[in-house]
């Protein structure tokens, strides 16, 4: 699944809390936000698409996900925050090559050809990682270790990274072939961009296999690589990207320059991103994994880079401009995006609120963020209540219905669209810090499900009101207007 992530380190951010993003780009997924209770939580998995089947611990964490309403395909959990205050992301589709995929292939569902002959189950998969994982594990660093050992068991059939973070830590790790794996902890001054490539271009071996700090692989790795002749590197580098990693046409299109846009947004000064004697162009293969941002990154940061669409440059699909350029590259913020979530852990303040779930169905270029707490025993019914059927009564299908609407009407819808962005942003950090404020002197942290509606309610209201106005411009630009002072 096309996606695209963003991960922020404790140092690099506003407020010293961690941050894990990501844009997951389905085919118009249905989603929905809730909460899985314990009680609920399998105890034996099987997977829809390879038919895996798994053993579940018997203590599960209550958590929450954001599954599709369309269960015939699969959970598709995709993110979420457990009662341990650890976040989860999954998973960021990469890429491998041939060399990688042949020497550990993927773990495919093989079904049965004949009569008598049994199916071979494949490898687990975006479909199941979430549930498989984040209900287990209490610190960012145990979740990469319990989606290892999944790995190396049950194998996967298709390439994937994953991120997790607690108040202290980011770790993202990204698979290798059918059973490999990598994972490195996130540096806490840097911010990570991803978009759809196999992204650490550095790994610390000595580390890896000695104190394990901040690298950490297969325990096989080093031997993988040597007795494939997969390294590529010059001059005793170790950058996995060249190992593991792809450099194709496509990539120039699809993936890369959205790196580009995310650098240039973070690091302008550091950097020179334009021109002729450019560090990195759009379609430079050498755009650093982690970058440390010219200023300190804020949750507003995060949805701008996720909503991106190559504004301020030739290649903006919505520019007036005759650039000859527009829309050659993939944008960010795209059209067929289900949800968009920032996990952000906050360290200074109570366990039972220092998460927060941040939330975005549809479109980043148009859709708004909305913070909720992610402790709770539900979810308001504005965001967990979505039918397979457009309604105007759950924020994922007004998110959507304004998106489609707003896209071919942009000049005019815009002014909208942004004024939307920062009174939902705006009202959303106002009710949590007044929340914020009540718990912490009260004690009282049961008003986390009172504090969520009131949230639902407010992004309700300001949805509504944004539709109605985006709805009114499409209606006025409609190619059979005619008014009869125009006979």
């Amino acid at each position: 699944m096309s996606c695209t992530t963003v991960l922020v380190g404790k140092r690099a951010s506003n407020d010293g809390s961690t941050m894990i993003a990501r844009t997951d780009d389905g085919h118009f997924d249905v989603k929905r936000l809730t909460v899985m209770p314990p009680e609920k939580q399998p105890r034996h998995y099987k997977s829809v698409i390879s038919h895996a089947e798994i053993d579940l611990p018997d203590e599960p964490a209550r958590y929450t996900f954001c599954p599709s309403v369309d269960p015939s395909h699969g959970v598709w959990a995709a993110t979420g925050i457990n009662a341990h205050n650890v976040g989860m992301t999954a998973t960021e589709t990469i890429t491998s090559n041939p060399r990688v995929l042949a020497a550990d292939p993927l773990v495919r569902l093989k079904k049965a050809e004949k009569r008598g002959e049994k199916e071979t189950p494949g490898g687990i998969g975006e479909e199941d990682i979430v549930v498989l994982v984040l209900p287990y594990i209490r610190t960012a660093r145990e979740g990469v270790e319990r989606l290892a050992s999944l790995l190396e068991k049950y194998g996967t059939y298709e390439m994937n990274g994953i991120a997790f973070n607690d108040e202290n830590e980011v770790w993202w790790l990204e698979t290798v072939g059918g059973h490999h794996w990598l994972a490195r902890r996130v540096p806490d001054d840097t911010c990570v961009i991803m978009p759809n490539q196999f992204g650490m271009d550095g790994f610390d071996f000595e580390d890896a296999f000695g104190a394990k700090k901040d690298n950490l692989c297969s325990a096989d790795m080093r031997e993988f690589i040597e007795k494939n002749h997969l390294d590529l590197n010059q001059g005793g580098r170790m950058n996995p990207r060249d190992i593991f990693g792809s450099r194709l046409d496509r990539d120039h299109v699809y993936n890369t320059p959205r790196a580009w846009f995310m650098g240039r947004y973070l690091a302008p000064m550091s950097f020179k991103w334009d021109g002729p004697d450019a560090d990195f162009g759009p379609e430079s293969d050498n755009i650093p994994w982690a970058i440390v941002p010219d200023r300190k990154i804020s949750v507003e940061d995060v949805k701008y880079l996720v909503s991106g669409y190559y504004q301020g440059t030739p290649y903006n699909p919505y520019t007036s401009q005759d650039t000859g350029k527009r829309g050659m590259y993939r944008s960010i913020g795209i059209n067929r995006t289900g949800v968009t979530s920032v996990c952000q852990i906050r360290p200074d303040k109570p366990d039972p609120i220092k998460g927060l779930e941040w939330i975005c169905f549809g479109s980043t270029a148009f859709s708004a963020l909305l913070p909720v707490y992610p402790n709770v025993a539900k979810m308001p019914k504005y965001l967990s209540d979505v039918t397979l059927d457009a309604s105007t009564e759950n924020f994922y299908w007004n998110s959507r219905l304004i998106g489609a609407l707003a896209d071919p009407h942009y000049p005019a819808a815009i002014t909208h669209i942004e004024r939307y962005h920062l009174a939902m942003m705006t009202e959303g950090r106002r009710i949590v810090a007044e929340y914020d404020r009540k718990m912490e002197e009260s004690g009282d942290f049961g008003l986390t499900e009172k504090a969520n509606e009131e949230l639902a309610a407010a992004a309700k209201r300001l949805t509504a009101d944004t539709l109605n106005k985006v709805l009114y411009e499409a209606s006025r630009l409609m190619k059979n207007g005619y008014d009869r002072a125009d006979s």
